[in-house]
């Protein structure tokens, strides 16, 4: 099934077996419970959506430096310009969870059941995404700028889109962005999910195909090796350099590839704690550094970072008390709602920057409007995944008699 390796087969005796694919539900929820609901990685998350809303804020209404001198300003100018490394943090964590997930509910990767598979992907990702793009076309054509091609310097033609729309529903938007470049301010954020979905409809065929680990994570070291390729060969142009498919897989890659070592590797609880504190201070050293400069080597070293994370997080109980816990815990909310914040928070920016223009606010209320869009967006996130996405993710979870799962995923 994978490498035959006797150090692993001793790290995997010390580890609970993964449950066969029949395995009552009940079961299921007590053997993935930890990992769906593991504070570390939820928090990590938030800090990613964190860093994706505060990069769409900058690139509309501009941010310098801390408005009213909270924080230093080469930390606000990193995190305000560098937001898209949030997005490779959220590839990792999605090649993560989504392996560990598909290993222990099927037992080896090659006994995915592809039906039950993509049904639980469609019945967690297309309700809210229906929803948003129905927003979004209902306003483009309303005609508000931020909703509809009007919004960019060049003059696109109606069909433009509607393609736009179909293309995040088949998953090649970014694609799209990359023939006629940014054409519509709201639809251009879901280039990532084009690539996620990519991934999503790939994993349990190499899984069924290829029906060994070590050949699965010889595709994954493949696609690590191809990433800095691609983006140093387009690092002119980061409609490439950031949004291709080859640009982006080297993270989800990363992530497989530490949740199938976490599965088979056990270390003790104090050096998963120092692999955690280097792996976030390494991630926070790379938002810093910043992605100017470092196009080629930069997403691979935070998709690198983010993988050592996530393997160290995996090896403790998860802790949800403590002073650390607390201070932690709005950022765990916005992890857990990170996929409605991602579709939803655009919707709120654009109809904010629609309204409000940049020139008209001072630089001081810039702070204050910011927040005002955080909570906003937080809101609209938490309506939708209760009357939404938890609902249709129930029913198509309750029809195959399976544990409803984590929030993201």
């Amino acid at each position: 099934m994978d490498f035959p390796d006797p150090a692993r087969d001793a790290a995997t005796r010390a580890a609970p077996p993964p449950l066969p694919s029949n395995a009552p539900a009940v079961q299921h929820r007590h053997a993935t419970g930890a990992m769906a609901h593991n504070p570390a990685i939820d928090t990590l998350r938030g800090v990613a959506i964190m860093m994706v809303l505060l990069l769409h804020f900058a690139l509309s209404y501009g941010l310098r430096d801390s408005p009213v001198g909270l924080l230093p300003a080469p930390l606000v100018r990193a995190f305000a310009r560098d937001g898209n490394y949030g997005v490779t943090i959220f590839f990792a964590i999605s090649g993560f969870l989504i392996t560990t997930h598909t290993l222990r509910r099927a037992g080896t990767l090659a006994n995915v059941d592809l039906r039950r598979f993509y049904l639980l992907r469609a019945g967690r990702i297309l309700p809210p995404l229906l929803l948003v793009l129905a927003i979004i076309v209902g306003l483009g054509v309303l005609g508000l700028p931020s909703f509809s091609n009007a919004d960019e310097t060049h003059d696109l033609p109606a069909s433009h889109f509607w393609i736009g729309v179909g293309s995040v529903l088949t998953f090649w938007h970014n694609v799209l962005m990359q023939r006629i470049g940014y054409f519509n301010y709201c639809l251009n954020i879901y280039w990532s999910l084009s690539v996620e979905e990519v991934f999503y409809l790939l994993l349990p065929v190499l899984c069924v195909t290829l029906r060994r680990e070590r050949w699965l994570l010889a595709v994954c070291l493949a696609l690590i090796a191809a990433g800095p390729w691609y983006r140093h060969r387009h690092a002119d142009n980061e409609l490439f350099f950031m949004y291709g498919y080859l640009a982006c897989f080297d993270a989800i890659a990363m992530g497989c590839i530490s949740a199938v070592l976490a599965q088979r590797w056990r270390i003790g609880v104090g050096a998963s704690r120092t692999l955690q504190l280097v792996a976030a201070a390494a991630l926070l050293t790379l938002y810093w550094r910043g992605i100017a400069g470092n196009e080629t080597l930069g997403f691979s070293a935070v998709g690198l970072a983010s993988a050592v994370y996530l393997f160290a997080v995996a090896q403790r109980p998860p802790r949800t008390t403590g002073a650390g816990a607390a201070l932690s815990a709005p950022l765990r909310w916005m992890g857990r709602h990170s996929y409605e914040l991602y579709l939803f928070h655009i919707v709120v920016l654009g109809l904010m920057r629609d309204f409000v223009a940049k020139t008209q606010l001072t630089y001081a209320t810039r702070l204050p409007w910011f927040l005002l869009f955080v909570a906003l967006s937080a809101l609209l996130a938490a309506l939708v995944a209760r009357f939404v996405s938890a609902p249709a993710n129930r029913r198509v979870r309750r029809g195959m008699s399976v544990d409803a799962g984590p929030a993201g995923h």
